[in-house]
């Protein structure tokens, strides 16, 4: 869970530094703004971690489609959607044991173990989450504060963490 805890907070990072009205930008015609990746993030973790795992993941209500249309209007907004659908994810992994770990679940029907349904959701957010740091990033400018280890920082990092002063993630 840890792993998925990560992302959010990369995410919500990310997003931290831009303006309200940056979460709405779109580079391109063809390309989503970080409003509407977290309605489709959302949309996706509604269907996949309720009643995960004895449900079907692609609830038979979600129109993914319309994921990318109409954005959340404002940050309040796009953070309560994007609060929702990281609340489904630990109310669904939270209560699981070990004992959880050899069970099947179906994702639009197909055979997935627990394991390969969990990974499969982080790829997919973390791929999301890539794409609002990538668009955070660009929005931002010269004034981004790096998410990770700082260009020309590498040796700085690698002695924080040799002396226990900075997470390896």
């Amino acid at each position: 869970m840890e792993l998925f805890r990560y992302y959010q907070r990369m995410g919500e990072a990310a997003m931290a530094q831009l303006s309200d009205e940056q979460l709405s930008v779109a580079l391109d015609p063809e390309m989503n703004s970080i409003a509407q990746i977290v309605k489709h993030m959302a949309g996706n973790m509604r269907s996949r971690w309720t009643g995960f795992p004895d449900a079907d993941g692609e609830k038979p209500d979600r129109n993914r489609d319309s994921e990318f249309e109409a954005p959340p209007a404002g940050r309040a907004a796009v953070m309560a959607s994007w609060n929702d659908g990281w609340g489904r994810v630990y109310a669904a992994l939270e209560p699981l044991t070990d004992a959880d770990m050899g069970r099947t679940t179906r994702i639009r029907g197909e055979a997935h173990s627990f394991t390969q349904a969990v990974h499969r959701q982080v790829a997919h957010y973390a791929y999301h989450v890539g794409q609002i740091v990538f668009l955070a990033k660009h929005l931002k400018g010269a004034g981004w504060k790096s998410l990770s280890i700082p260009r020309k920082g590498s040796a700085e990092f690698n002695r924080r963490v040799e002396a226990g002063e900075a997470s390896q993630r």
